[in-house]
C-alpha cells in the first residue's frame, strides 16, 4: 500500500504521490452514495422487515470496492496491457454463461446476472472495463494498421459485434450502448481511419435504431418520454414520478429522508432513479452538488490521460481517457433519464446507485486511473517504472 500511504506528512504535501483532490472527490462520491441509498431504500427495506438491508449490503460492497481500489493501484499499467486481450475473452465467456439456463439468473424478465454464495454479479459491468482496456491495447498494438480494414478494423468490429449480440440477448441495451460508445471514442483517440470510424458510428446508429423500432417496449419508452404524463399509468409512469420528485424538491429539497416518491411510487428509487430522490430531498442544490462531483472527477481523469500522452505512455493515456468518458457517459445518460431528457433506460449512476457489481467495477476502474496518475508522477521525477 506504499502508493497510498508512503512518505511523511510534510513530504506528501510538498510532493504528493497522487491527486489528492481526485481522491477526495472519489471518497465523497461513495460516501454520499451510501447515505442516499439508505435514505432511498429504508422504507422499502422496512416493509420487508429490515430497514438496514440495503445499507448493510451496499456498505459490504463499498468496503470490498475500496479493497479492490487499493489493490488495483498496485498493478502496473503494463500488466493491464498484457492482460487486456485475455480479459476481454474472459468477459465474453462470462456473458455466454449468463445466457446458459441454470447458470444465469433472471430478474424482471432480464437474464443478466450470475449467482453464487448468496450474491449476484452482473458480467456486463465488468465487460465495460475490459472493453476499455482491450480497445486501448488494440489501438496501441495496431497503431500502424488502423488504416487497414482487415487488420486494423475488422477484429475490433467482430469483438464489438459479438459482445453487443450477447448483451442484447440478455437483454441489456444500455450496457451495449455504453460499451460501443466508449470503444468508438477510444479508437477515435487512437487514430482509427476516419472512414472506418464514420462507418462504425453509422452502423452502430442504424443497429440501435432498428433494435428500438422493432422492440415494442423500447419504442414505447422513446415515444413516451417526451410527454410522460400522457402515459402516466403506462410506459410513462416511472418518469412521471421522477419528475414529480424533482418538482417537490424545488431549490433546497424537502429534507434528507423525507421523500414521498420513494414510498413505493417511484420504482427503483435506490437504483436507477437515485438522482430523483436526491432532487426531492436535497433540491436543485443537491443535484448541482452531484453533477459537480462527476465533473471534477472526469476532468481530472482527462488531465491524467493527457499527461500520460505527453509522456508517450499511449496505452495508459487511452485507458485514462476511456475510463473518464465511460463514467461521464453513464452519468449523463442516467441523469438524462431521471430528468426526462432521454428515454427511460436502466443504467445506474456510478458510485451512487445501489448495485454491488457496478460499485466494485467502478472502484476497480478508479484504482487503475490512480495508478496511471502515480506512474505519470514517477516519470516526471525521472524515475523509470
Amino acid at each position: 500500500m506504499k502508493i497510498l500511504f508512503g512518505g511523511t506528512k510534510k513530504s506528501r504535501k510538498q510532493n504528493s504521490l497522487i491527486d489528492e483532490g481526485m481522491l477526495g472527490t472519489f471518497v465523497i462520491l461513495i460516501g454520499f452514495g451510501l447515505v442516499m441509498i439508505y435514505s432511498a431504500s429504508s422504507h422499502e427495506a422496512f416493509s420487508a422487515g429490515d430497514s438496514y438491508f440495503y445499507l448493510y449490503r451496499h456498505l459490504t460492497y463499498m468496503i470490498l470496492g475500496l479493497i479492490v481500489f487499493a489493490v488495483a493501484m498496485q498493478i502496473p499499467s503494463k500488466i493491464w496491457q498484457i492482460a487486456a486481450p485475455w480479459l476481454v475473452i474472459f468477459g465474453i465467456l462470462l456473458l455466454f454463461m449468463v445466457l446458459v439456463p441454470g447458470i444465469g439468473k433472471k430478474v424482471n424478465g432480464a437474464q443478466r446476472w450470475l449467482a453464487f454464495a448468496g450474491f449476484t454479479f452482473q458480467p456486463s459491468e465488468l465487460m465495460k472495463l475490459f472493453m476499455v482496456l482491450y480497445a486501448a491495447d488494440f489501438a496501441v498494438r495496431k497503431s500502424v494498421e488502423l488504416g487497414d480494414f482487415q487488420k486494423g478494423f475488422l477484429p475490433m468490429l467482430a469483438t464489438l459485434g459479438l459482445t453487443g449480440s450477447l448483451l442484447l440477448f440478455e437483454p441489456d441495451f444500455g450496457a451495449c450502448f455504453v460499451i460501443t460508445s466508449v470503444a468508438v471514442f477510444i479508437l477515435f483517440l487512437g487514430g482509427l481511419n476516419w472512414r472506418f470510424l464514420t462507418s462504425l458510428v453509422l452502423l452502430s446508429g442504424c443497429v440501435f435504431g432498428v433494435l428500438i423500432f422493432f422492440a415494442p417496449y423500447r419504442l414505447a419508452r422513446v415515444t413516451s418520454f417526451m410527454n410522460p404524463l400522457d402515459f402516466l399509468f403506462g410506459s410513462g409512469y416511472q418518469l412521471s414520478h421522477s419528475l414529480f420528485a424533482f418538482a417537490r424538491g424545488d431549490w433546497l429539497g424537502v429534507g434528507l429522508g423525507r421523500s414521498m416518491e420513494k414510498l413505493f411510487y417511484l420504482p427503483e428509487a435506490h437504483n436507477d432513479f437515485i438522482l430523483a430522490v436526491i432532487g426531492e430531498e436535497l433540491g436543485f442544490l443537491g443535484v448541482v452538488f452531484t453533477i459537480t462531483l462527476f465533473v471534477v472527477l472526469v476532468i481530472k481523469g482527462f488531465v491524467i490521460g493527457t499527461r500520460a500522452a505527453v509522456l508517450e505512455r499511449y496505452f495508459a493515456s487511452l485507458v485514462a481517457h476511456g475510463i473518464s468518458i465511460w463514467i461521464a457517459a453513464q452519468a449523463l445518460i442516467s441523469m438524462g433519464v431521471n430528468l426526462g431528457l432521454l428515454p427511460t433506460k436502466g443504467l445506474t449512476l456510478p458510485f451512487l446507485s445501489f448495485g454491488g457489481s457496478a460499485l466494485l467495477v467502478n472502484c476497480l476502474a478508479i484504482g487503475i486511473l490512480f495508478r496511471v496518475d502515480w506512474e505519470n508522477r514517477q516519470m516526471m521525477k525521472g524515475i523509470v517504472i
